[in-house]
């Protein structure tokens, strides 16, 4: 004998409503099989008919696809590998990699930030239950590998990531970046603001630090990028805004910064004072305010440092993972969002690649939310993007 679940009172919220998990299976049965059917079909013509004794006849000799987990090579959710970055264009989502901490001032090791995303990456599977978003059955999601950056030589590094980043973006793929230190931040938004024409976009940057500074020991490192960004006409310092920022590790040069060019922050204790929702409404308001789209740029050490131990600069104190998990949620599902990047993941320091993990939820979350948005897939290019490329958007580094 079977039972409604919609009369079991397990589903059932205090008020009669039904609960979030009912609404979760509810949406399982409506997602289709497509995506699945194709990948297994592709699996066995590439991968050969299984051994005799196998009796589920959709696994191959050869692991092609989501499983098993631990098999295969590690592209970002295992996605196609796209060696011709020409054909980018083709697909709704790109993941990039930029494997640089030449940026660095303490801890090094985010160089290998995408190798551990990646890695880890192949624990999840493509389909979330509270969201009722199955990935591999809303969009086609790509791997393009990594830019090629010069070591010791940020400037070089930047002048590769701009490009790169700027070819992604161009081509009308939605681009995912995996750093990294954070100084890649100028470039990312640099190579973004190229194809803006006179568009302009805001940026929220989830961190503990405000990254404000000119120059850190001379150069411009991980603690620079948003002065420098925000010297761009493309990306007003107004509709910057910062959240999370707090502790020991916020240089005086940097808030100095901050206050000349009047930009938009708010620490842990005032998010949680004021609420998630509102911090969210704060944040949403300050960064669309005259703009055309919006970055995000995702420090991994936003989060409390117990939570993302393998990080350049852990600062206890941070967000919980859940209350930047909504944060992200109310910001990529109520703005047009361009892009986004997550930096500051050094496997060298993590633990059991809970900090890769985290990054990893940052991202699949990010696309599913852009799902239930209606901004993935993209049926066109978006207005804002330019096709014709404007290199002179910011002043050359003296």
């Amino acid at each position: 004998m079977t039972t409604d679940p919609s009369n079991d009172p397990v589903f059932q919220s205090p008020n009669g409503a039904s609960s979030e998990a009912q609404r979760a299976l509810e949406m399982e049965a409506r997602l289709p099989l497509t995506g699945w059917q194709q990948e297994v079909s592709q699996g066995l013509e590439y991968g050969l008919e299984a051994a005799a004794s196998i009796r589920d006849r959709t696994i191959p000799t050869f692991s092609r696809g989501e499983l098993p987990h631990y098999a295969g090579i590690n592209t970002f959710l295992k996605a196609p590998y796209v060696e011709d970055v020409r054909r980018v264009g083709e697909f709704d989502v790109a993941i990039v990699g930029i494997p640089h901490d030449s940026g660095t001032t303490y801890r090094p090791g985010t160089r290998f930030g995408p190798q551990g995303i990646r890695r880890i990456s192949a624990l999840y599977t493509p389909y979330n239950f509270e969201m009722g978003i199955d990935l591999r059955e809303s969009i086609t999601l790509c791997d393009v590998g990594d830019v090629f950056t010069i070591p010791a030589n940020n400037e070089k590094s930047f002048d590769q990531i701009s490009k790169g980043v700027a070819h992604v973006f161009a081509s009308g793929a939605f681009p995912i970046l995996l750093g990294g230190d954070h100084s890649i931040g100028f470039p990312t938004v640099r190579g973004i603001c190229r194809h803006l024409g006179d568009k302009k976009v805001g940026i929220i940057h989830f961190d503990r630090h405000v990254d404000t500074q000119e120059t850190d020991l001379d150069e411009r490192m991980h603690t620079c990028p948003w002065f420098h960004a925000t010297n761009m006409a493309n990306a007003p310092a107004q509709n910057l805004v910062q959240l999370g920022i707090g502790g020991w590790q916020v240089p005086r040069q940097g808030v100095k910064v901050c206050r000349e060019r009047a930009t938009n922050i708010l620490t842990v204790t005032d998010i949680t004072e004021m609420g998630l929702d509102a911090a969210a409404d704060f944040a949403i308001a300050r960064a669309t305010d005259g703009t055309d789209c919006v970055w995000i740029s995702f420090d991994i050490d936003c989060i409390d440092a117990g939570f993302v131990p393998g990080t350049g600069w852990p600062e206890p104190g941070g967000l919980l993972p859940r209350e930047a998990l909504y944060l992200l949620k109310r910001i990529v599902q109520e703005t047009t969002v361009c892009g986004i990047e997550v930096v500051e993941v050094s496997p060298p320091y993590d633990v059991s690649d809970m900090t890769a993990l985290m990054a990893t939820r940052v991202i699949c979350d990010t696309m599913a939310h852009l799902v239930k948005s209606g901004q993935l897939p993209r049926r066109e290019k978006p207005s804002y993007i330019h096709e014709e490329a404007n290199m002179n958007v910011d002043e050359p580094w003296q």
